[in-house]
């Protein structure tokens, strides 16, 4: 399995990353409801079976549950495994103090002595300053708590100037994680690609996959229905599956042409953008060894572009 760096010198990971938001999240995936402990095991198992060896996590996820889930996996295998969170930046934490604590907290969940990426999880900070926040996790990388330091959902201009408080520290801004897919790609509009690769920053897409509505799963004639919150996405209505149907018929011609899902296309094209990984989100071994499909082959660049011309209404 090829890997990439995170950043400049962060730590080496596969390039899918498997996401956990779903990992005791009663909310928005219904956990409980067909699926548990037995499942998510089971997926994290499948996840290491395909050699993908990244997961990225957050400690609001499942209010922590998520990354309890990951701590008592990681227990039980002796292969590297590359576990990224998010810190969020609350009202009543602003102090360097607090996030120390939330990441002290975010360790013994996970059973970790380090890790690898900690990113901050909207830019947002309320009463503790990006400088403040961004010294207090310099501190902890020179402390050998963290690898690599991360942002989440920053705009290219938030990039530029936490990057330059982290340079100040001689530690580098390793990744922004932003939503990004074939129907979510604001990003190259907003500069935020530009501006990542011009700081060697890489991007951690969440979403890659629309919330599943790159699958194909889900169509205008179709029985399937999403569950929870998805429920009232206007996406997933009949007006919004027509207007991505060209996308779904793109995705379903390159999937025959190379014996792939729509959605193994879909994340084979973010990881063809280059220094991009996708974060496919899963609840199931199953989902885990279609996502891991995206993986071990490469879209021409021709093919490419096609995909780049039919979604540009999402750009």
């Amino acid at each position: 399995m090829e890997t990439i760096t995170l950043g400049q010198n962060g730590p080496a990971v596969t390039p899918l990353c498997i996401g956990t938001w779903a990992w005791g999240d009663k909310f928005f995936w219904n956990y409980g409801d067909r699926y548990g402990p037995e499942q998510l095991q089971e997926a994290f198992t499948a996840a290491l079976e395909a050699g993908v060896t990244f997961f990225d996590t957050a400690e609001v996820y499942g209010m922590g549950k998520s990354e309890k889930f990951l701590g008592q996996f990681l227990q039980q295998t002796q292969q590297s495994v590359q576990i990224a969170t998010k810190f969020g930046p609350l009202p009543w934490r602003f102090t360097a103090q607090s996030v120390s604590d939330a990441l002290t907290a975010s360790l013994k969940r996970l059973q970790l002595q380090q890790i690898a990426l900690y990113q901050v999880h909207w830019p947002f900070a309320f009463f503790l300053s990006q400088k403040t926040l961004m010294n207090a996790l310099a501190d902890e990388v020179k402390l050998g708590r963290i690898a690599a330091v991360g942002v989440s959902n920053y705009s290219a201009e938030q990039m530029r100037d936490v990057h330059q408080i982290l340079a100040a520290r001689g530690v580098p801004l390793a990744v922004n994680q932003v939503r990004y897919s074939l129907l979510s790609r604001q990003i190259e509009s907003q500069g935020i690609i530009t501006t990542a690769r011009d700081l060697g920053v890489t991007i951690l897409a969440y979403s890659p996959l629309a919330q599943g509505l790159l699958t194909g799963k889900y169509t205008i004639d179709g029985a399937e229905i999403p569950s929870g919150a998805r429920k009232r996405d206007a996406r997933f209505k009949k007006e919004g599956l027509q207007k991505i149907a060209p996308v779904i018929s793109l995705l379903r011609n390159f999937g025959e042409k190379y014996d792939r899902t729509p959605a193994q296309v879909a994340l084979n094209w973010l990881i063809a953008q280059g220094n991009v990984i996708p974060i496919a989100g899963v609840k199931t071994a199953e989902q885990v060894r279609q996502n891991a499909g995206a993986l071990g082959w490469r879209l021409s660049d021709d093919e490419i572009g096609e995909l780049e011309q039919v979604s540009r209404p999402w750009l």
